[in-house]
Order: C-alpha cells, then structure tokens, then sequence
C-alpha cells in the first residue's frame, strides 16, 4: 500500500474539538472527501457517527477515526489520522483518551456563537495533554457570522493567536484546501521510535458481531504485528493479536502496525468491558517498563431505577441491557426490585445525556417500552461506626442512625449573554449554589463559574437555564468534591403505603415544595375509588403535605321523595360506614401513566 512508504515525519495524529453543535462532524465529513476516503457507496452527512441517534441529534455520542493520504501542495503524500470526539461532558473521558493518541488538535469555533463553555473545557483539556491547538472559525458563510468578535474571544480568553486562525465554512467546503495545509505546517510529526519495545494505547473499542471487540489503537513505539502475544499493563490481560489494520472507514488489515500509526486491532475478546479503555499494550515478551497515560476506571455520576412498563417484558430487557453493554464499557447495572414497579435493573449513566441515550436506544433498537425512576447521585452517608454510599433512596437508613451526609458537588462554568446574567445567577442561588468568579469574555459576554450539588443540576436545572437565557447559554461542569448537606429522604404515601418508585432524596428547605409538586401530580392521575383515598408527602414520621381524592358516591337517597330528614339521614350513615369498612380493607391501583408523567416531570431532558 502506498501509505506504507510514507515515513513517520509524514504522519499528522489529531482531532477537532468543539462546543456542541459548532460543525465538528460536518468539518470532518469535508477532510475525509479531501482525503478521498468517501465513495459513491459510504459517501453521507455525519460519516464518522455511525448510530441514527448521533444524525437525527447532531451529536457524536462515541469517538470514531479514519486515515487518509494527502497529497499536499509540496508534492509529498501525507499520512493523515483524524481521531473523532464527542463534544458533551459526559463523555469527557472518552475526549482525554482521544487526545492522548495525538500531537494537535483543531479548536473548533463557531463564527456566530464564538467561544462557548464546552470550547474552553476542551482547549483546556488540549493545553493539558500539551498538543499544538490551531483555532479555525467556522460557519463564517452564516449573515450573523462575526469574525472579529470571535478572533477577540480566541485572543483575550484562550491566548493564542487569533489573526492565524483558519477561517472555513464546513457546509459549503470554503477555506478547507487551506485548513490542510496548516494541519501540515502546524501539527507536528508523531515522535517515535521503532526500536523501543512495545507502546500502543488502547483509545475506544466497540462490539463486532463477526471479530468481537474491536479496539482503536495508537502505537506509540515499537511494531505491532499480527500473531503476536500481546498485554494489557493495566489488568495484565494476555491475548494473541488475530487481526490487526488501519481504518479508512471500512477495516483494512494489515500484518503490522508501526510507531506513529493509528489502526486497529482484533483479539477475539467478547466483551468492551474487558478491554481495559485507556490502557497501554504491549508485548509478553519484552515487555514495556512505563505506562503511556495513567488508566482510571471510569465511575458513573447518575442513577435510576428503569423497569419495563409490562412486567412479561423483563426478560427482553436484561437481554437487551446486556447487549448494549457489549458496545458501551461505562454503562454500569444491577437488578432491582420495586414494590411498586416490579422487576427491573438499577443503572448508572456517566451524565443526564448518556441517560437520556442509554434509554432511547433501548426502547428504539430492542422495541421497549420503558419507565425510568427519578435520576439520583452517590450520596456518603455517615452513621455510628461506619460510612455507607447510597445511590437509592431505598438503601436510605434511618434518620436516627445518620451523624451527618456527604453529596457531590460540580463546578459549573455558564458562558451566557451579559442580557441575562441576573437570571442565570438567581437560578444558581435557588440550586443552593455558591460563587466561585464571573468573567467577561467581551464586553457583552460573561462567564459564570459556580459551585452546585450535582443532585440539584439533575433536577430541571439545564431546561430552565435554557428557558431563562432564552437558549443563548451553554454549560460544562466537573466532578469538584464532596461537601456535607442538610439532606432527608422525601417518601410520597398513597394510601398509607409507601409508593418507593418515588421516593427521593433532597435538600430539607426544598422537601416540601418537592413533596406538593408530587402529590398534586398524583392527584389528578389516579383515578377516583369507592372510598376516599389521602395522598402524603412526609419525612419519616412527619407529613409535610397531603391532598384528598374523594371517594365515588352512589346517590342513596335518590328514591326518598320528602318524608322525615332522619330516614335521610339513616341511609347516608350506614353508606359512610360502609365506605369507612373499604377503605380499611380496598386497595388502590396506580395507573402506569402516573408513574410516567411524575418520574419525567422530575427528569431533566
């Protein structure tokens, strides 16, 4: 193959990052058409996202690569690697792994939007991993596009020289012969070397229904070669390379991979949860001293209950949570059981959108109709003697055994028109958040950075942000610590038994407000019985609000046509009484509904 020729000085490593929705995808569909990679056959919008849900979204949910040659304008052919990235925060490991496999990156701007939150957590991300960072404009072809404005933003906010800054339109392919040029002159060659042993980085891995596992690799020195008995430093897996390649979109194997190249490789593991993501590989035999980058487990934030809203579909579930497994390593699950919701699987996301995708794709790729409880975070709860994590409000002990409770917090970094900083900074006061530094990127532009508990940024938080900057806002956050609250266990009653699908933990000012939002919900759904049915919100022992819903009534007195009050009165008694004898022994049906319109009204889309 003719890329074979070209030595690794002629290699260019990189990946575009970007706010959401600044064009990354698009930009990428236009090098890999420079490149030639497309055909009549692959040729689409959004090549590098592979699932529906990234194209009908406009997002990249998993990182993606492909190689390329370029022939540039010195007449050299140039080996091009472009490792995709996810832009949201909740996929911000995956973004760190993908950067460790490069030696720059294109810092992605939008020419009307300008510098946003997720654009500064990259660069910062990029700075950190010390790679060269070329800022491109993009979108310049928009009316409302303002170049200056963004060139002030990449000069004053990120410190990097603005006036180099590649200027493009990603839809209508402007400035993108001269964006390769620059990706030549300014990403430097990869720096290798082939005699060393063994050092290649397991960056993303996904589930091949024929190969198993196919892992993305970058090899950092020595040579990769098929056959091979390889090892993973981090769980010191050994495994025999069966097949091994470059990805031009399609797979093309190869029987080596030298220092410097991104390819892939196959080993015949079944699952993505044994490849060790952010591992180091190298060889039995002669085996590397040093890790490449120091491998972390990646621990999901947010958790919830979901359960099948027909109980016959429990097992299609388990059967389709564990095929998801196979292509999503951070997904973490375990049986549970609810009283109120019967049998289902308690599961723990990485954020609010890989929630949010997690169950889309379970309902679209495996027709499922699903009800997932109330998002909740680990909670450090200590008790006399010993300290416990919750992740359910079920596991919640009891009051008089807590000495005091940890939750998480999040550092939050709002970038939003200066127009709306008063109603931003009442919500966060209102989330229980406290100041951390305001900014001004420009003079019209501010940026916002605040300490929140993350139980409190799951809970509506990122709807009325939007609703309240009237969609100019952007966010980005980070795990920070943990910090102790004044934290209870909100337990909603309907009639007399405790209904634990909607159970929650919370702040104590906020457990009342929470508990009528509730109660006032089920109110309207459940449907009238043959007796009057109370509808609690209480913490432990002490109700904090309550509402009736009035008992169907038959008109007994309907056939008494005047005569004495008391033969009324007579008739009306022994119908109380009755109802008073069913309420004691009748119990009350739920409608699945209800349970669905509560636990969305306290989720965040």
């Amino acid at each position: 193959m003719a890329y074979k020729n070209i030595p690794s000085e002629r290699i260019r490593n990189f990946s575009i990052i970007a706010h959401i929705d600044h064009g990354k995808s698009t930009l990428a569909d236009r090098l890999l058409e420079i490149g030639m990679v497309t055909n009549e056959r692959t040729k689409k919008n959004q090549i590098l996202d592979s699932m529906d849900i990234e194209r009908e979204r406009g997002i990249t949910i998993k990182s993606n690569s492909a190689s390329f040659v370029y022939k540039a304008k010195d007449n050299q052919n140039y080996l091009l690697n472009l490792i995709d990235t996810p832009g949201h925060v909740d996929f911000s490991y995956e973004v760190f792994r993908s950067l460790a496999a490069c030696e720059g990156v294109l810092l992605l701007i939008d020419a009307a939007q300008g510098v946003q939150a997720q654009t500064i957590a990259n660069f910062y991300q990029a700075l950190e991993a010390d790679l060269m960072i070329v800022p491109v404009i993009n979108k310049i072809d928009l009316p409302s596009a303002d170049i200056e404005k963004v060139k002030y933003q990449i000069r004053e906010t990120l410190g990097l020289d603005s006036e180099s800054a590649a200027l493009v339109s990603a839809k209508t392919g402007v400035g993108i012969s001269d964006l390769m040029e620059e990706i030549i002159k300014q990403i430097p060659a990869p720096k290798c070397n082939i005699s060393l042993p063994l050092r290649a980085l397991a960056f993303d891995a996904y589930f091949d229904a024929y190969r198993g596992v196919v892992a993305k690799v970058r090899v950092f020195d020595g040579i990769l070669k098929k056959g091979e008995k390889i090892k993973f430093m981090g769980r010191k897996s050994l495994h025999i390379v069966s097949e091994l390649g470059i990805s031009q979109l399609d797979l093309l194997p190869l029987n080596s991979l030298e220092a410097g190249e991104v390819g892939y490789l196959v080993t015949g593991i079944k699952n993505v949860a044994d490849v060790s993501l952010g591992d180091t590989i190298t060889t039995e035999q002669n085996s590397a001293k040093e890790a490449l980058i120091k491998y972390k487990e990646v621990k999901p934030m947010v958790f919830s209950g979901l359960y099948p809203v027909n109980a016959d579909d429990y097992e299609d579930l388990k059967e389709a949570i564990q095929k998801l497994s196979l292509n999503d390593a951070s997904l973490v699950f375990e049986p549970e059981k609810s009283e109120a919701l019967g049998f289902g699987y308690r599961v723990g996301y990485l954020g609010l959108l890989h929630m949010e995708i997690v169950q889309e794709r379970l309902e679209r790729e495996f027709n499922l109709n699903l009800i997932s409880t109330a998002p909740s975070v680990i909670y450090n709860v200590h008790t006399k003697g010993k300290t416990i994590t919750i992740d359910n409000p079920s596991m919640f002990p009891p009051a008089g055994d807590i000495e005091y409770i940890e939750e998480p917090y999040v550092k939050v970094f709002i970038i939003t028109p200066s127009d709306y900083m008063g109603n931003v900074l009442k919500l966060l006061q209102e989330k229980r958040g406290e100041n951390s530094s305001l900014n001004y990127l420009d003079p019209k532009t501010v940026q916002i950075v605040y300490f929140i508990p993350l139980a409190e940024m799951i809970f509506d938080f990122f709807d009325r942000l939007k609703s309240l900057s009237k969609g100019y806002a952007s966010l980005d956050y980070e795990l920070y610590d943990y910090r102790k609250s004044d934290l209870v266990k909100l337990d909603i009653l309907v009639h007399q038994n405790k209904v634990d699908a909607l159970s929650n933990i919370c702040h104590k000012t906020q457990a009342e407000r929470r508990g009528r939002e509730v109660i006032k919900q089920l109110k309207e759904l459940i449907q009238k019985h043959q007796f009057q049915i109370a509808i609690q919100a209480a913490v432990g022992a002490r109700v904090l609000a309550r509402e009736n819903i009035s008992a169907l009534r038959k008109n007994v007195t309907a056939k008494c046509y005047g005569g004495d009050i008391t033969r009324k009165r007579k008739l009306l008694e022994k119908q109380k009484a009755g109802k008073k004898r069913m309420k004691m022994v009748g119990s009350v049906e739920i409608p699945q509904e209800a349970f669905l319109s509560v636990l969305k009204s306290g989720q965040n889309d």
